[in-house]
């Protein structure tokens, strides 16, 4: 639909009826009698008479529409979209996902082939975000080093790219549990409204970093920052040895006290996901424990008009000076 802004401009329309009426015409030159010999002569005079009526006709409806068009543009015409709805929770949520050595371990399994840590990770983790419609998600990327690999954003689609798009090692083999928290710490803190959350992902123990994990935890609590720690890797696993195949830990070197510690220093829960099914249920869980707020803005979209009707008066004011000027011009300047 058309709104105007200032609808009030169109009581401007009848000014120049009125300037004409009001004010006083100027004086018009006498003219010589006009002397007619032949009564054929009347006729050409009539036509002509009528030619210019015409022309004074034309003339005034010209200008009244270039008025009329002028008006328009300063009315400031606006078209209004249909109402969009945009889900706003007001959350944000940060992902920190361990990229050291360890998590190359081959003991998760995806539609029946065996996969990495991380690829599991990622197949779960992808789903959540897709899901998080509403929240402003962002992701850090942690090994020796921890590492902002998205900030926050309403872009889930780019922060699943980069996620799918993190290698092992690519922030150092080790593990620094405190510097992720720490980074999401100094990324969120001075965020003042609504809940901010962060999900960690490891499978060890914090090895390297210049933060211990707890120290990290206590802060991100006087900041109001709530960690969900979820520990992945299997309790057992065969492998092959000289001996045959044996029963292994792959998940010996896990620190759960400490992701446990974290998770209660901030309110927050710890998760074990020894396989993709409980991956996948802990996320559903998270899903719950922080579901995606119903509450939505609405906007209308605007776009302006006002250039149309604004264009339109210059061509014809354009075409009205030219007939004007033109040697064979169709509107004749009017004496007076």
């Amino acid at each position: 639909m058309i709104e105007w802004q200032w609808p009030w401009v169109f009581l401007l329309l009848p000014l120049p009826w009125l300037l004409r009426r009001l004010l006083k015409p100027m004086p018009r030159t006498p003219g010589a009698a006009l002397r007619v010999p032949d009564l054929r002569d009347f006729k050409r005079v009539s036509i002509e008479a009528v030619q210019a009526s015409r022309q004074v006709l034309w003339h005034g409806l010209w200008l009244g529409l270039l008025w009329l068009l002028l008006l328009a543009a300063l009315a400031q015409p606006k078209w209004v979209g249909e109402p969009v709805s945009l889900p706003v929770s007001g959350r944000d949520l940060m992902l920190a996902v361990d990229l050291s050595g360890s998590m190359q371990t081959e003991d998760f399994v995806i539609n029946s082939v065996p996969v990495d840590r991380l690829t599991a990770t990622k197949y779960v983790a992808s789903d959540f975000i897709e899901r998080r419609k509403g929240d402003r998600i962002g992701l850090i990327l942690f090994g020796r080093n921890a590492y902002l690999q998205a900030p926050l954003t309403f872009d889930r689609k780019t922060v699943e790219t980069l996620l799918m798009e993190a290698q092992i090692g690519m922030a150092g083999k080790e593990t620094a549990i405190g510097d992720a928290i720490g980074l999401a710490i100094k990324r969120l803190k001075d965020k003042k409204e609504g809940s901010r959350v962060l999900v960690l992902i490891t499978d060890g123990a914090n090895t390297a970093g210049e933060i211990s994990p707890l120290k990290a935890a206590e802060l991100a609590a006087r900041h109001g920052l709530k960690i969900y720690t979820i520990g992945i890797g299997a309790d057992e696993m065969l492998r092959e040895s000289f001996f045959g195949l044996q029963r292994v830990n792959p998940s010996a070197e896990l620190d759960e006290k400490t992701l446990k510690a974290i998770a209660k220093t901030t309110g927050g829960r710890y998760f074990r996901a020894r396989d993709t099914e409980e991956l996948e249920k802990i996320y559903r869980i998270l899903d719950e424990l922080e579901p995606v707020k119903v509450e939505e803005k609405t906007f209308r979209p605007v776009k302006s008009l006002y250039f149309w009707p604004l264009g339109v008066a210059w061509w014809l004011a354009l075409l009205y000076a030219l007939l004007r000027l033109w040697p064979g011009r169709l509107m004749p300047q009017r004496n007076g």
